[in-house]
């Protein structure tokens, strides 16, 4: 499958967060072309603040694998990750991160300007079905204004 077609999984996830009120992020884990994490945002039905689609579709990854590490596998996640996650995926050591939406706001970016806060050997690539993912929070944040 592709970065696309990997993306619009991911992009599933995050329309279950927006269907249940939660902020519409979702992510996936991919190992050897396998999906093995499913993962979208839980903040308010968990009542916790890290319980981002990043850090559910990681844990998620190691109990299936049984491992810290995730040097070979891909994330891929709707939106850019906020510097809580970006911690996290360092601490994983993914191989690769591949996000939809970029997050001028609030993601690691932010705070570390053009330092990359991932480990050393993680690629990273950014605006996969950009506009699907940017529209689907847009969506979100314009529908709590009413």
């Amino acid at each position: 499958m592709s970065d696309t077609e990997y993306m619009q999984i991911a992009l599933g996830e995050a329309k279950k967060a927006f269907d249940k009120n939660e902020v519409p992020v979702g992510a996936i884990v991919v190992l050897q072309n396998k999906i093995i994490a499913k993962a979208y945002n839980q903040v308010e039905l968990l009542n916790d603040s890290t319980a981002h689609a990043e850090i559910l579709a990681l844990t998620s990854a190691y109990q299936f694998l049984g491992s810290k590490y995730l040097p070979e596998a891909t994330l891929y996640v709707t939106l850019e990750p906020c510097l809580m996650c970006s911690g996290a995926l360092y601490w994983s050591k993914i191989g690769r991160i591949v996000f939809g939406a970029y997050d001028d706001k609030n993601s690691y970016r932010r705070s570390t300007g053009d330092k990359n806060p991932f480990h050393p050997k993680t690629e990273i690539q950014g605006g996969v079905l950009e506009n699907e993912c940017s529209q689907l929070m847009k969506s979100f944040f314009s529908q709590l204004r009413k």
